[in-house]
C-alpha cells in the first residue's frame, strides 16, 4: 500500500509538472507574441506610409537598351567569324582590322557584326553563340545621311539559356536536399524579391527617408522569409527576434558610418546617370539602404542556425542547466562568428575583385587604398554587416535559452511515468 501511495504521490507531481511546464510554455510564447506582433503591425503601417505613389516626378528615362528611330536591336546567331578590314576603313589603315561575327538571323542572310576589341580580348565570340547587335542598316532612309561605319554592331550575348539552366538547378538541388523546407524557401526568396522591386526601389526614386525604407523593407522580408520556410514555432519567432536586434544594430552603425566616413555614393559609373533620372534622391542615402540589406541573408543565417542549436543542445540534455546551455550554444555560436566573418569579406573581396586590382595596380600604399573612395564603401558593408551579425549571435542565444527552457519538452525518459507499468502494478 505504501508503494500505491508513492506511484500516486509520482503521478500527481508529473501532472503538476506538465500544467507548470505547460504554463510556462504559453507565458513565453505570449511573450513573444507580445514582442513580434507589435513590431509587425508597426511594419505594416510604415509600409503602407512608405509605399510608393507611383507619381516621382522623374523625366521619362526611356529604355537605354532601345535603338534610336531607323535603327533597331536584333538577336542572331553567329555562324563563323574572320578578322578582315573594318566596314568603311580606307585600305592600308593600321587600324583598319576589326574581328567580325557573321550572325544569321531566322529567315535572313548573315550579316557582318563588328565585335569591340575588349569583348574579343576577354572571351571572344564563337559560332553557335547568341548575341544581341545593333542594326543601323535602316537609319540612312530616315536620316538621310549615309553611314559609313559598320551597320551593325555587337552590344552583348543572349544568357537566357545557361542563367535559366543554372537557376533550374539550383532549386532542383535545394529541394532535393532540404524538400519542402527548401521549396518554401525559394518560394519566401522570390516574395523578398518582389519587397525589393514593388516597395524599397521605388520608395528610394521618389526620395523616401532611405533608413527607414530600409528598415521597414528589410522587416517585412525577414517576416516573411522566416515564418514561410522555418514555420511558425517558438524556434522561428526567436530567431526573429535575433534577427530584428542584428538588423536595428546594422542600421543604426550604418548611418552612422556612411556620415563619418563621408560615403558619397558617386565613385560609380551609374551615379551621376541616377541623380538625373531621380528627383533629389540622395546616393549616400542609397549606400545606406544597400548597408542594410546586403546584411540579411547572413543574419538571418546565424540566427536561425543559434536558434535551432540552443533547440537541440537542450533535446539531447534537457537537464542542462540555462548557464550551461548558454555556453555550450555559445561555442558553436563563437565558431559559427569565425567562419561567417571571413563568408562576408571574401564575398564582397570577389564581387570588388576589379577594383582591388587597379589599386594594387597603382602601387598605393595599402591604408590609403582601403580608405580610397573605391574601397570604401565595400570595407564599411564589411565592418558594419559583420558587427551587427556578431551582436546578435549572443542576444539570440540568451532569447533561445530562455524561451527553451520555458517551452522546451522533456525526453520521455526523463519524464516520471504518468501510468503504471505492468510490474508496479503486480508489486502493488
Amino acid at each position: 500500500m505504501g508503494h500505491s501511495h508513492s506511484h500516486a504521490d509520482e503521478v500527481a507531481l508529473s501532472r503538476t509538472e506538465l500544467r507548470q511546464r505547460n504554463a510556462m510554455r504559453r507565458r513565453a510564447v505570449v511573450l513573444l507574441s507580445w514582442i513580434l506582433v507589435p513590431l509587425a503591425l508597426l511594419t505594416i503601417v510604415a509600409m503602407t506610409l512608405l509605399w510608393p505613389a507611383g507619381n516621382s516626378g522623374a523625366p521619362a528615362a526611356g529604355n537605354p537598351y532601345s535603338a534610336a528611330p531607323g535603327a533597331s536591336i536584333d538577336t542572331g546567331t553567329v555562324q563563323r567569324t574572320a578578322t578582315e578590314t573594318c566596314p568603311g576603313a580606307s585600305v592600308g589603315d593600321p587600324g583598319a582590322s576589326c574581328f567580325i561575327a557573321y550572325t544569321a538571323v531566322e529567315g535572313l542572310a548573315e550579316v557582318p557584326v563588328v565585335v569591340s576589341p575588349d569583348v574579343v580580348q576577354a572571351r571572344g565570340v564563337k559560332a553557335g553563340d547568341r548575341i544581341n547587335y545593333l542594326n543601323l542598316s535602316g537609319l540612312a532612309a530616315v536620316t538621310g545621311t549615309q553611314n559609313s561605319g559598320p551597320q551593325y554592331v555587337f552590344m552583348d550575348f543572349v544568357r537566357t539559356l545557361p542563367i535559366g539552366l543554372l537557376a533550374m538547378l539550383y532549386a532542383v538541388v535545394v529541394i532535393a536536399v532540404a524538400r519542402w523546407r527548401g521549396l518554401r524557401a525559394i518560394v519566401g526568396l522570390g516574395g523578398a524579391f518582389a519587397v525589393l522591386a514593388w516597395f524599397i526601389l521605388p520608395a528610394l526614386a521618389e526620395g523616401k527617408p532611405p533608413l527607414t525604407v530600409a528598415l521597414v523593407g528589410s522587416s517585412a522580408i525577414m517576416f516573411g522569409v522566416l515564418y514561410f520556410a522555418h514555420g511558425f514555432s517558438a524556434r522561428t519567432s526567436t530567431a526573429l527576434l535575433g534577427t530584428l536586434f542584428g538588423l536595428g544594430v546594422t542600421a543604426g552603425l550604418a548611418a552612422w558610418a556612411v556620415d563619418a566616413a563621408a560615403l558619397t555614393g558617386t565613385s560609380g559609373h551609374n551615379s551621376y546617370q541616377l541623380l538625373n533620372l531621380t528627383q533629389g534622391m540622395s546616393l549616400s542615402g542609397m549606400i545606406l539602404c544597400g548597408l542594410i540589406i546586403s546584411g540579411l541573408g547572413v543574419l538571418n543565417d546565424v540566427t536561425i542556425t543559434q536558434s535551432s542549436a540552443v533547440w537541440e543542445l537542450y533535446e539531447l540534455a534537457p537537464d542542462t542547466s540555462a548557464r550551461e546551455l548558454f555556453t555550450s550554444a555559445m561555442r558553436i555560436g563563437r565558431d559559427h562568428i569565425a567562419s561567417t566573418v571571413y563568408t562576408i569579406a571574401f564575398a564582397y573581396a570577389g564581387s570588388a575583385l576589379p577594383v582591388l586590382l587597379m589599386v594594387s595596380l597603382y602601387e598605393q600604399p595599402l591604408l590609403k587604398a582601403l580608405t580610397s573612395a573605391e574601397l570604401a564603401e565595400e570595407v564599411v558593408r564589411i565592418l558594419v554587416g559583420s558587427i551587427g551579425l556578431v551582436l546578435a549571435i549572443p542576444v539570440t542565444t540568451a532569447v533561445a535559452v530562455a524561451v527553451v527552457k520555458s517551452t522546451g519538452r522533456k525526453t520521455s525518459a526523463a519524464m516520471p511515468s504518468a501510468e503504471p507499468s505492468a510490474v508496479e502494478q503486480s508489486v502493488s
